[in-house]
C-alpha cells in the first residue's frame, strides 16, 4: 500500500510541483519517499498475536512462570523493530528505481532507514497498550486510526511553507512533520544535523508517551493476572 501511494502521488503531482516558479532542483520523488516509509512502518506490531495469547490464556500462564514481565513485551518490540527495518528496504528500492538518490551517501541511507524504523518502534506502544488493556482484536486493529488523520495534518504531500494558515499551524506541532523533515534532509547533499536532531526528539517524545502507556497496561494486566 505505501508503494502504491508513492507511485500514485508522484505520478499525479510530480509535474505540478516541479513546474512551480522557484522550484528548480526540487524533486517530488525524493520529497515523497519519507512519506511512503512512514506509512510502511507505522502500526506494524505483533499486538494482534498478543491479543490471541491473552484470549487463549497463554499469556496468563506466562505470568505464572518465573519469567520477568518486561521482556514479555520488549521481546515483541525487538521483533517489530527488525521487521520495520526490512519493510523500509523495498520502498527505498522502488524510490531508487524511480530516480531517488541519497546525497549523504551510504551513511545517510542507513540513517534514513534507522529513523524510519525508530518511528515505527515508537508508535508500537499504542497498539500494545490497547491489546493489553482490552484484549480486543477489533480495538487493536483500529489503533492505526490514531495515526492516519495526523499523517495528513503535516507536510506529507506538500512542503510546510506551502500549507494554508490553519493547516500549517497544526503541522508545526505535529511530530510527524519533524520526522519527515529529518528524513528528507538525508536526501540532500549535506548533513543537516538540526533537522535530524528534531526528528529524533519527536520520535523520543512520542515513544515516551506510547511506551509509558504500554508499560502501564502491562502492569495492569499483571495485577489482574
Amino acid at each position: 500500500m505505501p508503494a502504491f501511494f508513492f507511485i500514485v502521488n508522484v505520478g499525479a503531482l510530480q509535474d505540478l510541483t516541479e513546474s512551480v516558479p522557484g522550484a528548480q532542483g526540487f524533486s517530488y520523488r525524493e520529497f515523497q519517499l519519507p512519506t511512503a516509509i512512514i506509512f510502511a512502518v507505522t502500526g506494524i506490531s505483533r499486538a494482534p498475536g498478543l491479543v490471541t495469547d491473552i484470549q487463549s490464556g497463554y499469556f496468563d500462564r506466562l505470568l505464572l512462570s518465573p519469567a520477568r514481565r518486561l521482556p514479555l513485551l520488549l521481546g515483541l518490540m525487538v521483533a517489530d523493530f527488525a521487521l520495520v527495518l526490512l519493510l523500509c528496504v523495498p520502498v527505498i528500492i522502488l524510490g531508487m528505481i524511480l530516480g531517488v538518490s541519497f546525497g549523504t551517501g551510504p551513511l545517510g541511507l542507513v540513517a534514513f532507514i534507522l529513523i524510519g524504523a525508530l518511528w515505527g518502534l515508537a508508535f508500537t506502544g499504542f497498539p500494545y497498550a490497547i491489546a493489553l488493556k482490552t484484549a480486543n482484536p477489533g480495538a487493536v486493529a483500529s489503533s492505526f486510526v490514531l495515526f492516519f488523520p495526523f499523517a495528513f495534518l503535516t507536510s506529507s504531500t506538500v512542503p510546510l511553507e506551502s500549507l494554508t494558515g490553519w493547516l500549517r499551524t497544526i503541522a508545526r506541532y505535529n511530530p510527524i512533520t519533524y520526522v519527515l523533515e529529518g528524513m528528507r534532509s538525508l536526501l540532500e547533499d549535506e548533513w543537516d544535523f538540526a533537522d535530524i536532531g528534531k526528528a529524533l526528539l519527536a520520535i523520543f517524545l512520542l515513544g515516551a508517551v506510547s511506551q509509558a502507556l504500554a508499560l502501564a497496561a502491562l502492569r495492569g494486566r499483571v495485577d489482574r493476572g
